[in-house]
């Protein structure tokens, strides 16, 4: 008889879910602006899907321009939107401004927006294969979009076979107080098993307190794996079983420094996804050795990111003669267009520096 043709096994599903917004990124002119795709989920999700991993999104996107701007701009990328709902409000807004040194901030247009009118039955829609459910920024904040993705993490998580990342992405200015934001966060760290965050976040969160404090607390908190970036200084991780690590930063020439934490998130969930670490399982038995190498490789991308104008993460070339697991390269990784990585259609470079934001 002949044996039977077996499917080859899908690859491990991640779904994320959360705000996708406009960016106004300022240009060189005053007054100059240019409409680009964002929003920190939205960002997590494209870094993904160019990094080669099948990724959903969970976002809710308007039927106007902005709107449908986001949703050919995910399709086209190969993200799934099966489960993105179709919003009746506008498109939530952040104009961008940039510092000497690159560095963003954001003034955001958001009161009535489709992003933060999430219901129960919208969050009902995640992807039944879903093995990383991915969340965090402003919409695990906002009321009532947090209650119902809250909701959603915190079922999963008792399930417990999906991992689920959170990523505070604080921003002060929506925030207004850090009280007001440390319950925020210390509620979706309970929820989640990886915990990324920057420096900033940190510090503003909790003054005075040192991160390695801050991340031993988060692990109290329940999480398994706690990543903090550290800008030029790389990042740190500390896991509920192998202890903690620093890795350097990579020197680069900022263009700026937008979706650069992103992209470093897409990173790393991708590294773990190569590593067989998505489960909750299988990530409180990591190695130090397959830690290290996540937190190299989100490194890396958010490193490229930052060499790009806009949130614009790499894309992963094909690796046949290469382990899945082995460690990524700067030759793993291109971009389509070679002329904006060093920015000669936007503000010039900033001088060489390291950078993991």
């Amino acid at each position: 008889m002949t044996e039977p043709v077996r499917a080859a096994a899908q690859p491990p599903a991640v779904t994320v879910i959360g705000e996708a917004l406009i960016d106004l990124v300022q240009l060189d002119a005053p007054g100059d602006y240019r409409a680009q795709p964002g929003g920190s989920p939205f960002n997590v999700a494209i870094g993904l899907a160019r990094l080669g991993h099948r990724t959903a999104l969970m976002a809710r996107l308007a039927d106007n321009t902005f709107g449908r701007l986001l949703r050919a701009h995910a399709a086209a990328e190969g993200v799934d939107l099966t489960s993105a709902p179709a919003a009746a409000e506008p498109t939530t807004l952040a104009v961008v401004s940039m510092d000497p040194e690159g560095r963003a901030s954001y003034d955001f247009y958001l009161d009535g927006t489709a992003d933060w009118q999430w219901t129960e039955t919208e969050t009902a829609r995640v992807p039944r294969d879903t093995a990383v459910l991915h969340f965090g920024s402003v919409a695990s904040w906002t009321s009532p979009a947090d209650r119902h993705i809250h909701s959603v993490a915190r079922r999963l998580r008792a399930e417990g076979t999906t991992l689920i990342s959170y990523d505070p992405n604080i921003r002060p200015a929506l925030l207004g107080d850090p009280e007001r934001g440390r319950q925020a966060v210390e509620r979706s760290v309970g929820t989640a098993h990886l915990v990324k965050a920057s420096r900033e976040d940190v510090e503003w969160l909790y003054p005075d307190t040192p991160i390695e404090a801050v991340a031993a607390r988060w692990l109290e908190l329940g999480a398994l794996l706690v990543v903090l970036t550290d800008g030029p200084d790389g990042a740190h991780a500390l896991h509920a079983g192998a202890g903690s690590l620093s890795r350097p930063g990579r020197k680069v020439a900022v263009v700026d420094t937008v979706g650069a934490g992103d992209a470093f998130t897409a990173g790393l969930l991708g590294a773990l996804t190569r590593h067989g670490l998505h489960s909750p399982r299988t990530l409180a038995a990591a190695d130090p050795g397959a830690l290290r190498t996540a937190v190299d490789d989100a490194i890396l991308v958010s490193a490229l990111t930052c060499e790009r104008l806009g949130a614009d993460p790499p894309t992963a070339l094909p690796r046949p003669s290469s382990a899945a697991q082995a460690p990524l390269d700067a030759t793993d990784l291109t971009f389509p267009d070679a002329n904006r990585r060093t920015g000669t259609d936007g503000p010039p470079p900033r001088p060489t520096q390291p950078t993991a934001s």
